[in-house]
């Protein structure tokens, strides 16, 4: 007989964060969003990164009139405006419990 095998499908969160080029706030935001990623989500997120200088009308299109700016994608939507350098007020906004079982 065989055994039965449960598979547990973790979430994967998917982020985009708007960033204005290589500006102090960006270069920030992008280093802590890594560090928050790697810290509480490992092997489990997504980051595509968004140049507004680059991309003008998407960002326009996406509604960001601001930077830096994060929108979480899924499980859910959420968006922080900022530089995210308080990690656990971040994970509070955008709705990631980082309690383990």
């Amino acid at each position: 007989m065989k055994g039965n095998k449960t598979v547990v499908k973790r979430k994967t969160y998917k982020f985009r964060l708007y960033i204005a080029g290589d500006t102090m706030n960006s270069v920030q935001a992008r280093t802590n969003l890594h560090a928050l990623c790697t810290t509480y989500l490992e092997g489990q997120y997504e980051i595509e990164v968004v140049d507004v200088f680059r991309e003008q009308k998407r960002a326009l299109e996406d509604g960001i009139f601001m930077t830096p700016t994060l929108l979480k994608l899924s499980p859910t939507m959420g968006k922080v405006v900022g530089t995210l350098s308080n990690a656990q007020s971040v994970l509070m906004a955008l709705g990631i419990d980082t309690d383990k079982p």
